[in-house]
């Protein structure tokens, strides 16, 4: 069974470009796919669409959220495509199985006076992590960048003071993304507190850290990002890296953006996956007529 995984996980970092993250998920995935299935007296190699059927059931049971049920029958569906297509199997025992109903689960989004709010605090701390958190949220809100992308950005990539910025995405695609005036500036008050911390030390990274990485880790930019909200008066159950790009796409759709621009900006390879930001924005206006529409009872859907 290793050899299979071991095997898929070849697949899909040569041919489908998957990142670390995500082949270290499926890896985990499978991994507890096998361990429930031993239990079961059997193994994922040859396991049945009963038993998978009866995996899926205890996910739910341990009651985890059906967006992560998803995620697991998404990855059992391509394991097991694979397997089938190699010839391991004669069966893909994926194929009947019912995907989790899964509710529309709007993104959390910062209002316009939060982001200013957050940028205030931000450029009130002493350098140089002031300078630094300034120049990655200015960044993160004129961009939408993944956090991941974020936080690996090359120093060369901004090192000549571009108006675009060259991004290497998921699967390892390339988009361009414009820089903001306010971004380009905080970037280049960063540059130059950055030159200072490094000395004679030449760092890639645009910023830089000493974990094996060499670059800021995502959970580092978590761990300032929450401080600084919190001097800003933001609830941190409504604060996270992701959610600053949320508010990126849903300001930009608000002001009249178009949705295949932002889709390309926030390297989105279906515009479905933009198209949730459009009901971002019909919410409070859905929640304006069921309140105070005389028929909004007639209006409200049935349950």
């Amino acid at each position: 069974m290793s050899r299979q995984i071991e095997t898929f996980l070849e697949m899909m970092s040569v041919e489908r470009g998957a990142s670390f993250n995500t082949l270290d998920a499926y890896r985990r995935d499978l991994d507890d796919l096998d361990g429930f299935l031993s239990r079961r007296g059997t193994g994922a190699a040859n396991a049945s669409a009963a038993d998978l059927s009866a995996y899926m059931r205890a996910l739910a049971d341990c009651g985890l959220a059906p967006r992560t049920q998803a995620r697991r029958l998404s990855c059992l569906r391509q394991f097991y495509g694979f397997v089938y297509a190699e010839g391991w199997r004669q069966d893909d025992p994926t194929s009947r199985l019912d995907s989790p109903r899964l509710g529309r689960v709007l993104p959390k989004v910062l209002s316009e006076d939060d982001v200013e709010a957050l940028l205030a605090a931000a450029r009130a701390l002493e350098a140089p992590r002031g300078t630094m958190m300034t120049a990655l949220l200015e960044l993160l809100y004129a961009t939408g960048l993944r956090v991941s992308e974020l936080v690996g950005l090359p120093y060369a990539a901004v090192a000549r003071d571009p108006d675009m910025m060259v991004v290497r995405g998921k699967g390892d695609k390339e988009r361009l993304v414009p820089l903001s005036d306010p971004a380009r500036r905080a970037v280049k008050d960063w540059i130059a507190v950055r030159a200072g911390l490094l000395g004679k030390k030449p760092s890639r990274w645009l910023f830089p850290a000493h974990g094996k990485s060499g670059h800021l880790s995502r959970s580092a930019f978590a761990k300032h990002l929450l401080r600084v909200g919190m001097t800003a008066g933001i609830d941190p159950r409504r604060l996270s890296p992701h959610v600053l790009r949320h508010a990126f796409a849903t300001h930009l759709l608000a002001h009249g953006a178009d949705l295949r621009v932002v889709q390309e900006l926030l390297g989105h390879a279906d515009i479905a996956t933009t198209e949730i930001y459009t009901h971002v924005l019909d919410e409070p206006k859905t929640r304006l007529v069921q309140q105070h529409h005389p028929l909004a009872g007639l209006l409200k859907p049935k349950g």
